[in-house]
């Protein structure tokens, strides 16, 4: 018998498999099962956003967090959206409302310095990007973020201390690493 829960499983595992067009379906067979479930609204909504349709995408979000305002994952996945429509006064508040619910997230901070860097704050991106390390340490992304940064402001020591960091990790790079 199908369950939301088992329909959401595998909309998870089709969208990580890069087929959020097959996932979609799922999510909104599940979400006639659970209409007020907000895990499966941002499920929906990251599948629509791995397609491409923000609009839908964010139509999803803002159900997801009509439900609970507080699940920083739908923040941050609007936040991206924003950032990639060239939105940034949408993306700020998308990604401090993130950190407001969830300050420990590497991944809000990073995404908050990549946006600080976009906009020129090479400090602010600085101190995102540190945050970022502190919390996650191996976080690749963020470190070779890091490193532009130093390198932008002219704090060549800081670079070399991070491009030995990245070294070290073998280039795994994610794909938020923007700068």
């Amino acid at each position: 018998m199908e369950t939301a829960a088992s329909l959401n499983d595998s909309g998870i595992a089709l969208t990580e498999a890069n087929r959020p067009n097959e996932a979609i379906p799922l999510f909104r067979k599940a979400l006639i099962m659970e209409p007020e479930n907000p895990l499966l609204w941002l499920n929906l909504g990251i599948a629509q956003q791995r397609t491409g349709n923000y609009e839908e995408a964010v139509d999803s979000f803002h159900r997801a967090l009509a439900i609970d305002n507080s699940i920083a994952e739908a923040w941050l996945s609007m936040g991206l959206i924003y950032y990639e429509m060239e939105e940034f006064m949408l993306c700020r508040d998308c990604y401090q409302t993130a950190l407001f619910h969830n300050d420990n997230d590497p991944k809000v901070w990073n995404n908050l310095g990549v946006l600080c860097f976009t906009e020129g704050n090479f400090e602010d991106a600085r101190s995102c990007f540190e945050e970022a390390v502190s919390l996650a340490p191996h976080y690749y992304d963020a470190l070779y973020n890091l490193r532009d940064t130093c390198r932008e402001l002219g704090d060549f020591r800081a670079a070399a201390e991070f491009e030995r960091a990245l070294s070290g990790l073998g280039g795994r790079r994610g794909p938020t690493a923007h700068p």
